[in-house]
């Protein structure tokens, strides 16, 4: 696997790079040997951030883990990816596109499908047009983290979000 490891606030010294590189070297079972992994260290304040992004052909796995230390994120993103790949393999992979990614070992291998997606509720609703400003304050009445709405100002359906820090996000849509 090719990695390209970089750093934001943070020197990327040999010893993170190693481990990174171990750490995530466990993948390797999963995919080929071309397969590149981008992965990014930060530090903000005590946090300890590391991101890993795994471009595919029609889809990207990726994850971020924070913590406090530097070491335990690392461990903590390879974790999380592994089992993303397990439990997405049937979704992550259209057999005909992203395959070439995988080692064949891992695309003949089943795994559990209890940790599968399972959709247990459908909502519907009045969607009608709303200023993002008056969104967030229906968010805030509902009580919700987040809410749908149908934008006036772009006339496209928007999502407004909570953020930390008492903020919130806006999603637009990209044509």
């Amino acid at each position: 696997m090719n990695y390209i490891i970089s750093g934001k606030n943070i020197t990327v010294t040999d010893g993170l790079k190693t481990a990174v590189e171990d750490k995530l070297g466990k993948l390797e079972r999963y995919f080929t040997p071309d397969t590149e992994i981008i992965v990014t260290l930060s530090v903000e304040k005590e946090r300890q951030k590391i991101e890993v992004t795994i471009p595919m052909k029609g889809s990207i796995i990726r994850s971020e883990q924070v913590s406090n230390d530097m070491y335990v994120s690392i461990d903590l993103v390879e974790e999380v990816i592994e089992r993303q790949l397990r439990r997405y393999k049937s979704k992550i992979v259209d057999k005909e596109q992203a395959a070439a990614s995988f080692q064949k070992s891992f695309m003949d291998k089943n795994y559990d499908e209890e940790d599968e997606v399972k959709i247990i509720r459908t909502k519907k609703f009045d969607i009608k047009p709303m200023y993002p400003e008056d969104a967030c304050v229906q968010m805030e009445l509902l009580g919700h983290n987040f809410f749908v709405f149908y934008n006036a100002e772009t006339e496209q359906v928007n999502v407004v979000y909570k953020r930390k820090g008492n903020t919130y996000g806006l999603i637009e849509p990209e044509y």
